[in-house]
């Protein structure tokens, strides 16, 4: 049931938080934009209301597909520490319990989702046609990417397999610790808003909880988000970074510290309604499924 819940939530939240994600992500790889609503205004001006949704029907389904992984994930290492360290399964978790079995589901979790966010991040970044060329001639002038498939199928043939996972360290660096504050996060605060007498939180207590848990992981995740995406997109024509170091550096010497919190404030505004959405769906069918067992 942890899988499913999980998967409905995840789906649900990505829909939601997409229009977010593509501001934040051009926000984040290009200096063209000076701001939110600057990138808000070019972006509706050039491509209108589809600029904005680029790229989102792969995320909605993998969103749905590794967010039901990443519960069902958290929820295995939670049984399994607490088995080894209790001797039950069904015994309260620690603080420490809680943020060891995050930190585990954010590195397990990077096979399936780098991926994923590399089709995502070189979508969301595709604004002008791509012009093929023959010796000085112009033949045609397109989109490079038709679509997340065709994106992925054209980074393996200019990439290799290994184009595939570009900028998974920054993404192994990210989810690690952010998935430790976000479980932890959430946990706490439903521990602390559930009423005496009570196991569980009330639905109202889930959405803040959530909402909160989502502003606290992704300003954890802020700064290798950046370098993640930036390595990401670095794949036309010459590659500028060599690796996640380098990336840092670089980025760090061009446009100063404050580089690695651009999109800060858009991945706080996004967090909250997301995963307020994926911790009420997740807990609203956990609880379903437990009365229909009954």
């Amino acid at each position: 049931m942890d899988f499913i819940a999980g998967a409905i939530g995840g789906g649900v939240s990505a829909a939601v938080g997409y229009p977010l994600d593509t501001v934040k992500v051009r926000i984040q790889t290009e200096k063209s934009y000076h701001g939110i609503r600057h990138c808000i205004v070019e972006t509706y001006r050039t491509e209108k209301v589809p600029g904005f949704f680029r790229g989102v029907s792969m995320t909605i389904v993998m969103a749905s597909f590794i967010s039901s992984f990443s519960f069902g994930v958290y929820k295995n290492f939670l049984y399994n520490i607490c088995q080894l360290r209790y001797g039950s399964a069904d015994r309260k978790p620690s603080k420490v319990d809680i943020s060891f079995a995050g930190c585990a589901t954010g590195a397990v979790r990077v096979v399936l989702l780098a991926p994923a966010e590399i089709a995502k991040v070189r979508l969301q970044i595709q604004k002008e046609p791509h012009h093929l060329m023959a010796s000085t001639h112009v033949l045609a002038s397109k989109p490079k990417y038709h679509g997340a498939v065709h994106c992925l199928r054209m980074i393996i043939k200019e990439e290799g397999l290994g184009g595939l996972y570009k900028g998974s360290l920054a993404l192994l660096c990210r989810d690690c610790h952010s998935f430790a504050t976000y479980f932890l996060t959430y946990s706490a605060l439903c521990d602390w808003l559930t009423p005496a007498g009570k196991d569980k939180p009330d639905l109202w207590a889930v959405l803040l909880s959530g909402g909160c848990a989502g502003v606290l992981g992704w300003g954890a995740a802020t700064p290798m988000d950046v370098i993640k995406a930036r390595m990401q997109a670095d794949g036309e024509g010459q590659r500028k970074y060599t690796g996640l170091m380098h990336c840092a550096r670089e980025s760090i010497k061009e446009e100063g510290v404050r580089v690695l919190f651009k999109g800060l404030g858009l991945n706080s505004l996004r967090a909250f309604p997301t995963n307020m959405m994926i911790f009420f769906t997740y807990e609203a069918v956990m609880r379903l499924g437990e009365r229909l067992a009954k």
